[in-house]
């Protein structure tokens, strides 16, 4: 994001992301959010720094890199640009990249732990206890130790004994410290609910944390020349991301470390609160820096009423919604549908609606009809020749500014003012789909506006009153595009172009200019492509003529095998991870399915009259593994997936009731 030389500053991060896999549809959310709230500080002509970036270190890493028969680092480097590919294909426009393996910040996390030794924050001792490699987190549950196969409470996965050497930092002394900060910074958290599972978790008193591993190698060496092959606790160091990015532990940067630290806003989801909100401001006040001024908290995504995971397997691929609806559609839809303090449902017709709706027919309608029409009086036509006086060179390409309009064009520019100070409101709050929701109210509104006045009808009588209708509408649709700019910037500033002005980021405070328009300002129109298409739905009619019940039918077994026949076959669940058409066919689907262990697979299945491509992804599916590849125009295939025919005659995927692990096989 491009740094201006305002008065203001403003600092934003996402969490960093492990890269055990490509980014998903939860990875662009956060780093989405963050990227919406950095361009409306933007457009208030703030200074904004803007981070986000990679986690590269720690057991998950390292275990994913040996299934892969790669070094740790090679198999980081191999997935760092599929992160940077997808924000730049979702015009997510960051300063700063950061990755932990990077130099820079390995040194800076080293001088961030050992200012906590120097702090006399830090002791040894043994660690014994749970430990959830997947989610890299020590875990303190008394209720653990009755079970004997315990689960970890965040991702419902079996958890293990751990005993080791370690060091510990002394969170338990910040127990009053953080409380007297919570009542001192009651906007510390949104929303209030995580806040107060914040408060209620410290007040139940604090247990001290580790600082280094024994038992892992790949990380960060702890700082310490007595604890011997430890690295730092890659939760530690992760976090230590945010002031890296800055310039913590580098000679010469203490001026933008100043500059920018305490973070604005911190965006993260909900499952990793406690780090940000506890572990991470006890150790920056052990250090004596300032803890973050705010954390933005959000829910989860779900697709059919599941969070949505790599490790469970319902993941969206980003890219490939892209590809399908457009970046900016799917920005839109991800800030509108998903509510900031809950969590969100995820479907393809939801998507569609909205853009139908909402996108093609309220807001790009509305533009292309003004645009038309004002095309239309410019051109040689006999659409008015019956009218006496009035002639199509009255009209010019241009908008003529206006000094005065009727009561009905002011309320409709008093209406920008007010939901321009409705929609701050919102945005301040990190509510970004209630800023949206209150967005379309003008939106409708500038299209009952003009619809009332029919400036088609009102053309051929009276051309002051026309052009008054059109500037109003112009002005109006300016400030919808400026203010939808955040959410989605290449579009409106097509939306702008066609209005024949443009988006000028240059420091100005553009909220305030809105606010205070005095609609002046002439606008010469420049027809363009329609800005939203209504999208193709992608659901299937279902086949009219039903088969008949089988309930009565005896079914004839082909043979019986022998158990040794059975123990042939391999068969294992799979998550379909990616999923496409084949040219010059109109069966066959080209799927890549993820079998954990056993890699990622290419498979043909002929399922392309019933399923798009996009209905599949994230689904999990029985496959028979074992099978000799067969090619098939051209392409191998490395299985095959199992059906069963419904009562309809479509073919539905045999599924497991609960997700399993990639690579399950069955018993």
């Amino acid at each position: 994001m491009k740094t201006t030389t305002s008065k203001l500053h403003f600092y934003i991060t996402t969490p960093i992301y492990y890269v055990t896999a490509a980014p998903h549809l939860g990875s662009l959310y956060s780093t989405l959010v963050a990227d919406v709230i950095a361009r409306w500080h933007t457009l208030k002509g703030d200074a904004v720094f803007f981070a986000t970036g990679t986690d590269e270190h720690g057991q998950k890493i390292a275990q994913a890199a040996h299934a892969a028969n790669k070094t740790p680092q090679d198999f980081t480097d191999g997935l760092i640009s599929k992160f940077q590919d997808t924000w730049q294909l979702y015009d997510i426009e960051y300063s700063k990249f950061v990755r932990t393996t990077d130099q820079y910040h390995m040194h800076g996390a080293q001088e961030f732990v050992k200012q906590l030794i120097a702090a006399g924050d830090t002791y040894q001792a043994a660690y014994e206890g749970w430990y959830c490699t997947p989610c890299e987190t020590f875990i303190s549950n008394p209720k653990l130790e009755c079970e004997p196969e315990p689960l970890c409470s965040s991702c419902d996965r079996k958890v293990s004994w751990l005993t080791e050497q370690t060091v510990f930092f002394k969170l338990s002394n910040y127990q009053n410290k953080l409380l007297d900060f919570y009542r001192a910074n009651p906007h510390f958290i949104t929303p209030k609910e995580r806040f107060n599972e914040v408060i209620s978790f410290v007040q139940d008193g604090l247990k001290d944390l580790s600082l280094s591993r024994t038992s892992v190698s790949w990380g960060i060496p702890f700082p310490d020349d007595s604890v011997h092959n430890s690295v730092i606790y890659v939760w530690v160091e992760a976090l230590c991301n945010y002031i890296t990015a800055i310039g913590f532990g580098k000679s010469g940067k203490e001026q933008e470390l100043n500059r920018w630290w305490p973070a604005d806003l911190h965006v993260l989801g909900k499952d990793i609160v406690r780090f940000h909100a506890v572990y991470w401001p006890a150790m920056l006040m052990s250090i004596g820096m300032e803890p973050p001024k705010r954390l933005l908290v959000h829910g989860w995504i779900k697709v059919n009423q599941q969070k949505m995971s790599k490790s469970i397997g319902n993941v969206i691929d980003p890219i490939q919604l892209c590809q399908t609806y457009g970046a900016d559609a799917v920005r839109y839809f991800l800030c509108r549908q998903i509510p900031i303090n809950q969590d969100g449902e995820f479907s393809i017709s939801d998507l569609e609606q909205r853009i139908s709706s909402d996108l093609a027919n309220d807001l790009g309608n509305l533009l292309n009809r003004v645009v038309t029409f004002a095309k239309a009086l410019n051109e040689e036509s006999n659409i008015f020749t019956e009218l006496p006086g009035l002639e199509l060179a009255d009209f010019t390409g241009t908008i003529e500014s206006q000094s005065h309009f009727d009561r009905q064009s002011n309320k409709l520019r008093y209406l920008v003012t007010s939901i321009i100070d409705e929609i701050e409101g919102y945005m301040r709050d990190g509510m970004l789909h209630l800023a949206l929701a209150c967005l379309f109210k003008l939106v409708k509104a500038t299209n009952t506006y003009y619809n009332e006045f029919e400036p088609w009808k009102l053309a051929k009588t009276d051309k002051n009153a026309t052009s008054k209708v059109l500037a109003a509408t112009a002005h109006a649709l300016q400030a919808i595009g400026t203010l939808l700019w955040p959410f989605m910037p290449k579009k409106m500033e097509e939306m702008l172009s066609q209005l024949g002005t443009s988006m000028n980021v240059d420091g100005r405070n553009i909220i305030m200019e809105l606010t205070c328009n005095r609609w002046t300002s002439p606008f010469s129109l420049k027809p363009g492509e329609q800005l939203f298409k209504k999208p193709e739905s992608h659901k299937h009619k279902k086949q009219t003529k039903a088969i008949e019940s089988h309930s009565e039918q005896t079914i004839k077994l082909n043979s019986t095998i022998t158990i040794e026949d059975l123990n042939k076959v391999e068969l294992c669940v799979g998550t379909i991870i990616s999923s496409e058409s084949i040219p010059n066919s109109n069966k066959l689907l080209r799927l890549m399915i993820d079998f954990g262990p056993i890699g990622i697979r290419q498979i043909l299945s002929g399922i392309a009259p019933h399923y798009s491509p996009l209905e599949l992804l994230g689904r999990q599916a029985l496959f028979v593994v074992n099978l000799k590849p067969r090619k098939i125009l051209g392409l191998e295939s490395y299985g095959m997936m199992l059906l069963a025919q419904d009562n309809n005659g479509k073919p539905q995927l045999m599924s497991p009731i609960l997700p399993v692990a990639p690579g399950t096989h069955l018993r």
